[in-house]
């Protein structure tokens, strides 16, 4: 599974946003892909119905199904920051798949060093 998408940091708010695709070899019933950041976020979140606080600094979002060769349906995830920061760093895995193996699992993680510039910063 591969993951693109956008993220902007704005005073204490950082908005996610990502898109699945599966690339194969088999259908996928369902995935979660797991979101950390470098700071802590505030004890109040309103998350997304497929999404859950795993820690203080980490979400897990469920992405549903995705056949081969298709993108899955864009995540929003909109969360606030405990404190504002000048930059703070997203790291985005593939969690779980459902049991699929995947070829080319160099995909499946990746960091993403986001600005408060208010400017989205792609993936």
């Amino acid at each position: 599974m591969t993951l693109h998408g956008t993220a902007v940091l704005d005073g204490d708010q950082v908005e996610v946003r990502l898109t699945p695709r599966n690339d194969g070899p088999a259908a996928v019933t369902d995935a979660t892909v797991r979101l950390r950041w470098s700071v802590a976020l505030a004890d109040e979140q309103v998350l997304p119905a497929r999404c859950l606080r795993e820690d203080e600094r980490t979400v897990l979002c469920g992405t549903g199904a995705l056949t081969v060769d298709a993108a899955g349906e864009q995540l929003r995830l909109p969360v606030r920051l405990r404190e504002r920061t000048p930059e703070v760093t997203l790291e985005i895995d593939t969690a779980w798949s459902s049991g699929v193996l995947d070829r080319d699992r160099s995909n499946d993680r990746m960091e993403v060093l986001v600005l408060a510039t208010g400017d989205p910063y792609a993936f």
